[in-house]
């Protein structure tokens, strides 16, 4: 399964799915909160159990190091 298609599996399935909301907001705000989760907290096993962006960040840095 491509990584796209887990993550938006994961979020209906994880906060959206049998949920109604009062407003478009309220949903959008859950959509945010799980963005956030997803990317900033939630270890990945591909990526050496770490979130996605610690693995950004050491991938940047790295790059850094290699052109200095």
């Amino acid at each position: 399964m491509p990584p796209t298609d887990s993550f938006w599996g994961r979020l209906k399935v994880g906060r959206l799915y049998g949920r109604k909301f009062a407003t478009r907001r309220q949903a959008m705000n859950e959509v945010i909160d799980w963005m956030t989760f997803y990317n900033h907290r939630r270890i990945h096993s591909t990526l050496g159990y770490v979130s996605p962006m610690q693995f950004e960040n050491s991938w940047h840095a790295a790059q850094l190091l290699k052109a200095a």
